[in-house]
């Protein structure tokens, strides 16, 4: 009985010793992984990519860092001359030249600017059928495109499935602009405006604006304001095309009837188109006071940059003269004030993963993927379209215990950074 008795108190003294084991092991477990805020500071000292006042790509000062972006206009025919044959030199040198300055580039494909004949390919030129008009524009001879031709339609078509597909996805190129009309500008207000021979009809342009839609998945694509005139555009007759996630530019910001002509445009196609697709254009050429007092204190008509840029909900703005005008430093302020804003407002881990809290303090939202990383590990959740004023909450698993913050994405070039702030 008593050798039961021993046997019996030498097991419950080692049950009692495990069950205090698993205890201390479960305590220190809870421990580990429990959540603690992390301080973390840092400040926004330069353009965020994919935002700011923009340089045309053969500006004497273009290789800065108050600046982003370039932005380069291309003739069809320097990529087409016979048919079915691209040679796409040109925008190769555009896309590195921007590159090997850490920028990237803004592209927009033309037929007609004033003065010149159109950039139609040489093949269909050479078509008997093919008739263009030569008429005076801004008082100097001009070549218009015969859009009566199904051979000029289909070129429109195959040029973009051939661009997207080439560049869709390329860290090079920022955003694609594109229309029809004067600098493909969606009017031709200078000279014969004739629907279905100068100026493509409504039926095409609507078959146009869906192929965009299908052939673009990565890269922001915009068109003018000035396509909210109804008597020459398809989107009173199709509403639907509204909701394409387009983008739309604006090349006379800051003129001094903005209020009265182009806000109109831009409240034609939703005052929250921003939301899906960029805002952005050019500062005005109307007189020498738009582009000389574009960024002063008072604005060249009476509003201020950033007080219309907020408005608007700008993330770019075409500002090639302002070199001449103002210094670097007031051009990054200025281009710093649009676009996204990426705030770090709350930062948590427990050891090895990681929640961190990113609030756009910004204007508009990001238009290309980026992603909170600690270390090489990437969030899952895409900073992709946060609006201003809003927050997301983005987890790393197994990111370690050090705070190496950063904001990734796979659309930069070398020398490239997104930009944050932390309190």
């Amino acid at each position: 009985m008593q050798q039961r008795f021993s046997i019996f108190k030498t097991l419950l003294i080692l049950g009692m010793g495990l069950i205090g084991s698993q205890c201390e092991d479960s305590t220190a477990q809870e421990t580990a992984t429990a959540w603690r805020t992390v301080n973390v500071s840092n400040t926004i000292t330069r353009v965020a990519p994919w935002s700011g006042i923009v340089f045309w790509n053969d500006n004497d000062a273009v290789d800065t860092d108050a600046i982003q972006l370039e932005y380069s206009y291309v003739k069809y025919n320097d990529i087409v001359r016979d048919k079915g044959v691209y040679d796409w030199t040109m925008v190769e040198t555009l896309l590195d030249q921007a590159a090997s300055r850490g920028h990237q580039q803004i592209l927009r494909f033309y037929f007609i600017y004033p003065g010149e004949p159109t950039t139609v390919p040489d093949y269909i030129k050479q078509l008997s059928h093919y008739k263009e008009i030569t008429a005076k524009s801004e008082g100097n001879p001009t070549g218009f495109v015969d859009w009566s031709a199904p051979e000029v339609q289909q070129f429109a078509l195959d040029f973009y499935s051939e661009f997207a597909a080439r560049y869709d996805q390329d860290p090079r190129l920022a955003y694609l602009q594109t229309g029809f009309g004067l600098w493909a500008e969606y009017h031709i207000y200078d000279g014969p405006w004739k629907m279905g021979q100068t100026f493509p009809t409504k039926q095409f342009q609507t078959t146009f604006l869906n192929h965009l839609a299908k052939q673009f998945r990565d890269t922001p694509w915009m068109i003018s304001i000035d396509a909210a005139d109804t008597d020459y555009t398809p989107f009173d007759d199709q509403p639907e095309l509204l909701r394409l996630n387009f983008g739309v530019f604006d090349d006379s910001f800051l003129c001094k009837p903005h209020a009265k002509e182009n806000a109109k445009n831009w409240a034609f196609f939703g005052r929250d188109r921003w939301e899906r697709g960029p805002g952005g254009g050019e500062f005005s050429y109307y007189n020498k006071k738009d582009q000389k007092l574009a960024l002063s204190a008072s604005g060249p008509n009476g509003r201020t940059f950033q007080d219309m840029a907020s408005e608007f909900h700008l993330t770019f703005i075409i500002g090639n003269d302002q070199s001449r005008y103002q210094p670097m430093p007031r051009i990054a302020e200025a281009g710093m004030a649009i676009g996204y804003r990426m705030t770090i407002s709350d930062c948590q881990t427990n050891g090895n993963d990681w929640r961190i809290k990113v609030t756009n303090s910004g204007i508009a939202p990001m238009y290309h993927d980026a992603f909170v990383a600690i270390g090489d590990r990437r969030s899952a959740t895409s900073l992709k379209g946060l609006l201003p004023g809003k927050s997301a909450v983005c987890e790393i698993a197994k990111g370690g215990s050090k705070p190496d913050i950063s904001i990734q994405s796979d659309r930069l070039v070398n020398g490239q950074t997104i930009p944050f702030e932390a309190k």
